[in-house]
């Protein structure tokens, strides 16, 4: 098991507010890690991939998975912390929204890589966001810091 007491988790469905908290945490210095299904859909997107939660579901899972184990070990040597938009649970969180199952690996993962308590929950802000012309995404309408 790898210990990350150094690596803590905000999390929360899409517009809560989380990258705009990530930014600010930021800018006062703090480390943070982008939310990898973000970079995935538009590396998919522009290079005509298949792994998207609207057409290929296992194959996004996995590769989030994937990318998620990557960011978790690419921050877990640091010695200051580092806040994540999202972290290794949230796939197991969207493999049982998607009826994905046989979610195994990603228990083994979420066991393996462990975050530090506590973990911070943004809750649903609806005032804050709005659907964009492409349904798949949701944008904030508010940019200012929330802490």
């Amino acid at each position: 098991m790898h210990s990350g007491k150094n690596l803590y988790v905000i999390t929360g469905g899409p517009g809560a507010g989380k990258t705009t908290v990530l930014r600010e945490l930021e800018q006062q210095g703090l480390g943070c890690a982008l939310e990898v299904a973000r970079q995935m859909i538009q590396e998919q997107v522009r290079d005509g991939g298949t792994a998207l939660p609207w057409a290929d579901r296992i194959l996004y899972t996995r590769l989030m998975l994937e990318r998620s184990v990557q960011a978790y070990r690419q921050h877990a040597r640091g010695l200051h912390p580092t806040f994540f938009d999202r972290g290794i649970p949230d796939t197991l969180g969207y493999a049982r929204l998607i009826g994905l199952k046989d979610d195994q690996f990603i228990r083994r993962a979420c066991d393996q890589y462990r975050y530090a308590s506590p973990v911070f929950l943004a809750p649903a802000w609806r005032e804050i966001y709005e659907t964009t012309a492409n349904a798949n995404r949701i944008s904030t309408k508010r940019s200012e810091p929330v802490l």
